[in-house]
């Protein structure tokens, strides 16, 4: 076991460039190579400290005299993450504000010591930690994989530990109330998860008003003397907190999470900033509410906040270690079908569809909306006819489903979301839309149920989703007023959502829900651009792509290719005919499974020549053959801008096919250009093999910073690729 002391001696470093730092080639690297770092929890010496740790990270709580996190420590870096002691969690119940352990008497904010803690003292107000328990992680709801949409193994749980403390009040009017605070830590990356839990086993309901899951004194990225919070910059900041808590109709998760706040810290009186308005307080809280009555018996689980430890400030690195988090927590987001959206929902359009889908190679076939598909419709012989298809696509081998709208539309007075500030529907996140307590809410889900258990479809696109709206109606049966309105529609669609996933139902929903169940959303466009001209829409497609996978694997996001004119614009930005405009269909098809993102083809059919069919069918088999490095980790090589070539690099150290790099080529003239493809993360050191898409190779010698340079030839108006292997023994 490792000493408890704040500090670890650091990994050896190569700089890359003045920001990138990365491991010499001796050090282990997660990122690379994760299997060394197993999670495991151990005890101090004297029994009062408990240590999760894993090799990348390490979190250390004090259990003497209170509970209480005293070392967040990064063990790559040797950089402690926590400056002072703070209470484990923060509760409110009937109205009165409780702490869950913690530490008082720390003499100074910036740092601290350990010879401090034997000083330091438990808060006598504060609840008392009576026993803690460890085991293995486990699942947070079941999941069915498809694994026909998968290009690699997949675990789930994510493999770990867990810990719980158990807490119980100084109060006698609580003292059958108890409340547990659960931690995780992951193999394999540096990744914590943290969530309370509160059991009632009095004779009385007990009312949660408010609760904080986290609350971290973190040291400040930077030391700024003045200027506003705002002004402080948090890419600096290493340690990135998230939660399953996430919604707000958009489909960038850094925004998405509206219990995780940055605060300025009251106690920090000595940092630099004259304002003492340094955003180092980490708070992970119910935004409003929950306000929600624990009956007697009856036990409340809270979101869960997940810390990932950064090592460094390199843009990439760090969009790999959040896009390893989320294949983690959420594995289904690896599965990748590719699919149609079919314009109409008549029985022979859709079976069109579903022929043409099997010919070429597509999977999943979803009806879209403005396609007449209505899975609200409650008609036997509507449900029948649904089924049909579902069977008749099911045996092409197709998955069936269709696209439903929830939120941004007004039902009427009586079931939408009232705004607190007049007491009248409207002012919400799209404007009108339903509140999900409402009758009408209650009898939407309960037909989104019975939909899919009677006609067997696959998928749900799931428009407008639960953005976050609040309603301070207190006439509808599924919350009582405004405070407990955000948290029992969340918990609605959440839970409907954790089904979906254990019936193996895909989840297409344009909003940050992957830990609560979905598996893509937008990959980030905007629709008006469909209108422009065609050669305008290929290069800021691959714009939108090279942009929207910082942070989204490329099977998180999907993106759109209207068949058919789609908002305007005429012959100039349509299609169809497929065949008139065949060069531009394969430009749009080869930049997006070149990058392994999956596009909603919507139209009425994939082709409608022999010629046409051959050039779907064989971007589709170029990415079935390759779909496992095309399903990888994308390295950003250089961004879309119609001056030069441009294009990224997949990686994956556990492949044959280490790296595939596709590069595109806007201008009229062929060019040749020479590429440096960094190779460090596709687990290659010295030595490797490209080989090119006209069937040429060469042997490359690395560089000192794992890259190499590569010639390769694009034709006009082109793309080609290049293959990376790694040499034979």
């Amino acid at each position: 076991m490792e000493s408890h002391d704040l500090f670890h001696p650091a990994r050896r470093f190569v700089a890359l460039s003045a920001v990138v730092l990365l491991p010499m080639a001796s050090q282990a690297d997660w990122l690379i190579d994760p299997s060394p770092f197993r999670a495991t929890v151990q005890t101090g010496p004297d029994a009062s400290e408990v240590e999760l740790a894993n090799g990348l990270v390490r979190r250390i709580i004090r259990i003497k005299p209170a509970a209480a996190t005293v070392a967040l420590d990064n063990l790559v870096t040797g950089e402690a993450l926590v400056r002072s002691a703070r209470p484990e969690a923060l509760l409110e119940l009937n109205g009165i504000q409780f702490k869950l352990g913690g530490l008082t008497g720390q003499p100074a904010h910036n740092f601290l010591k350990p010879e401090w803690l034997a000083s330091m003292k438990a808060d006598p107000a504060a609840w008392i930690c009576t026993g803690w328990s460890t085991g293995r992680t486990e699942a947070r709801f079941a999941w069915k994989p498809r694994r026909e949409w998968l290009s690699t193994e997949t675990v789930w749980p994510p493999p770990g530990v867990r810990v719980t403390f158990d807490y119980e009040p100084t109060v006698e009017a609580l003292a059958d109330v108890k409340a547990s605070v659960h931690y995780e830590l992951y193999d394999g990356l540096p990744l914590f998860a943290k969530w309370i839990t509160i059991s009632n086993a009095s004779r009385k309901a007990v009312t949660l008003n408010t609760f904080t899951v986290e609350q971290l004194a973190v040291v400040e990225p930077e030391s700024a003397v003045d200027g506003p919070a705002s002004a402080f910059r948090s890419y600096l900041r290493n340690l990135e907190a998230f939660s399953d808590y996430a919604f707000g109709g958009m489909m960038t998760g850094d925004v998405l999470s509206p219990g995780i706040r940055w605060k300025t810290d009251p106690l920090f009186r000595s940092q630099v900033h004259y304002e003492r308005q340094t955003p180092c307080l980490l708070e992970a809280a119910s935004p409003l509410g929950p306000e929600t009555s624990i009956e007697p018996g009856g036990r409340f689980e809270s979101w869960r906040v997940f810390e990932l430890v950064h090592d460094g400030t390199d843009r990439e690195r760090r969009g790999l270690a959040l896009r390893r988090a989320y294949r983690t927590l959420a594995p289904w987001v690896q599965e990748n079908p590719v699919l149609m959206h079919v314009r109409s929902a008549r029985p022979d359009a859709v079976k069109s569809a579903v022929d043409q889908c099997a010919d070429v190679g597509f999977e999943m076939v979803i009806m879209t909306f403005g396609s007449g598909f209505n899975i609200e419709s409650e008609k036997p012989e509507y449900l029948a006819q649904i089924k049909e298809l579902a069977d008749y696509a099911r045996g092409k081998g197709i998955a069936l489903g269709g696209y439903s709208l929830l939120a941004s539309r007004s039902i009427n007075a009586e079931n939408d979301c009232i705004n607190p500030t007049n007491g009248q529907p409207g002012g919400m996140r799209f404007g009108s839309s339903p509140c999900i307590g409402s009758r009408w809410g209650q009898d939407y889900f309960r037909k989104l149920y019975q939909f899919f258990e009677k006609t067997g479809c696959g998928i749900l696109e799931h428009d407008g989703s639960y953005p976050g709206d609040v309603c301070a109606s207190t006439n509808h049966p599924g919350h009582r007023g405004l405070k407990d309105s955000q948290w029992t529609q969340w918990k609605t669609i959440s839970g409907f959502y954790q089904w979906c996933r254990a019936q193996g139902i895909y989840l297409n929903v344009p909003d940050w829900y992957y830990l609560s169940g979905s598996t893509k959303c937008g990959m980030g466009y905007r629709e008006d651009n469909w209108s422009l001209p065609r050669d305008q829409q290929e290069i800021i497609e691959r714009q939108n792509v090279f942009d929207g996978t910082w942070e989204k694997t490329p099977s998180m996001g999907w993106m759109f290719v209207p068949l058919t004119e789609y908002h305007g614009g005429g012959a100039a930005a349509t299609i169809e005919p497929l065949k008139d405009h065949l060069e531009h269909y394969e430009t749009r098809l080869a930049n997006l499974f070149g990058a392994g993102v999956q596009a909603c083809y919507r139209g009425p059919r994939l082709y409608d020549a022999p010629e046409t069919r051959a050039v779907v069918k064989r971007w589709v088999d170029f990415y079935k053959q390759h779909r496992a490095i095309l399903d990888s980790d994308l390295i950003h090589l250089r961004r879309p801008d119609g001056r030069d070539w441009d294009g990224w690099l997949h990686v994956n150290p556990r492949l044959k096919e280490r790296g595939l790099a596709m590069v595109y080529n806007p201008l009229p003239q062929p060019v040749e250009r020479t590429i440096r493809l960094p190779l460090y993360y596709a687990g290659l050191t010295d030595r490797a093999v490209v080989k090119r898409a006209d069937g040429t190779s060469d042997k490359l010698v690395l560089a000192r910073d794992f890259s190499a340079a590569v010639k390769a030839n694009i034709p006009a108006r082109g793309r080609t690729w290049l293959i990376v292997e790694a040499p034979a023994p």
